[in-house]
């Protein structure tokens, strides 16, 4: 009895993990990545379901989301526009990839390339930079963004937050 015991303890013990882990592959996951995106179209993001491919948060609002789309039809999704464009950097597709982004101000969808982009706007990661499909004065274009981006130089970067917010 003293050497069955121990076996018996142990198969329990995998059997309740087993059952853990089954019931845990079962659940849905959030989504992070969608593939057969052929028409490279912005596609509908599922709020509270879907994490940044950059940042991984879950993206809870429509504002500022954006989407990138590669040659073969994958869509990665993000929160911020800051967030697809640190993601971008360096993938191997970063020319070819097809950009939307989400605006503020016509809350359509529209080309991130040809979006601008306040500088001080909140946004889900704070790096300030809103998109708009309209230009207002203190609007920059998506490669002054990007750039900003690359440099550090948005609200996340206290000595520039502190110059935009004075102004």
């Amino acid at each position: 009895m003293k050497k069955i015991l121990p076996l018996l303890l142990i198969l329990t013990i995998l059997g309740i993990a087993a059952v853990i882990f089954v019931s845990m592959a079962k659940k849905s996951q959030p989504i992070t990545i969608v593939k057969g995106n052929t028409q490279k179209k912005p596609l509908p993001i599922k709020l509270n379901f879907t994490n940044d491919s950059q940042c991984k948060m879950l993206i809870t609002k429509k504002d500022n989301t954006a989407e990138v789309i590669a040659p073969d039809g994958k869509t990665w999704f993000f929160d911020d526009p800051g967030c697809m464009v640190l993601w971008l950097q360096h993938k191997p597709f970063k020319e070819s990839a097809v950009l939307w982004v989400y605006t503020l101000d016509t809350k359509r969808w529209i080309d991130a390339k040809k979006a601008y982009y306040g500088v001080k706007d909140h946004t889900e990661m704070h790096y300030g930079f809103g998109a708009r499909e309209k230009r207002t004065k203190s609007c920059i274009d998506f490669n002054e963004m990007q750039l900003r981006m690359y440099r550090g130089e948005n609200l996340t970067n206290p000595k520039i937050r502190k110059k935009l917010l004075e102004n």
